[in-house]
């Protein structure tokens, strides 16, 4: 049971504190996310395809924006966490995100291993980030570990000169907990 209940919160916090609340949006939001483009990634051969088109000026941007996103995750440092984030977020409201998030930290250490970061599709407004993720989880009440791996799509918006994440799309491949003594 305690075991279902940490999964349930892991699951949660990737559509939350990463970026999207599904249930927030309603299904013509939902559908215009995906007609936007916004929810979707090229694969070719179980190969992610790189966007093309992409300024080195902004691919250097972007890049930096998503490992400081995910360093700020990593951290559990709020304030620098939710500097990361749209003022203006698709999915998901900013300051119940904050609250959340603070939450989650305070209760579990969780760190993100990336590989494979592709932006794969941009245009001046906004960008979307793939990367392979394992996520190394441990409840502090109960040092109950968990482990889950599996695909992320950010999606980051142009706001205030800067880029933000907007909205997170996880798809997880695995996982796995344990009790550690």
């Amino acid at each position: 049971m305690l075991k279902k209940s940490i999964l349930a919160v892991l699951t949660l916090f990737m559509l939350t504190a990463c970026g999207n609340k599904e249930e927030d949006l309603s299904a013509e939001e939902r559908q215009s996310v995906i007609d936007d483009g916004t929810a979707g990634f090229e694969m070719n051969g179980g190969e992610v395809e790189k966007a093309k088109n992409v300024p080195a000026k902004d691919q250097q941007a972007i890049l930096a924006a998503f490992d400081e996103y995910i360093a700020a995750l990593n951290a559990e440092e709020i304030e620098r966490y939710m500097q990361t984030v749209s003022k203006n977020p698709k999915g998901f409201k900013y300051e119940e995100e904050e609250a959340y998030a603070a939450e989650v930290f305070e209760k579990f250490d969780i760190k993100r291993d990336v590989e494979n970061i592709v932006i794969t599709k941009y245009s001046e407004k906004e960008a979307q980030v793939y990367a392979n993720m394992t996520l190394h989880t441990r409840q502090l009440e109960t040092n109950v570990e968990h482990e889950s791996a599996g695909r992320q799509v950010t999606v980051f918006v142009k706001e205030d000169n800067a880029w933000k994440v907007t909205s997170v799309f996880y798809l997880g491949d695995d996982s796995k907990s344990s009790t550690s003594n």
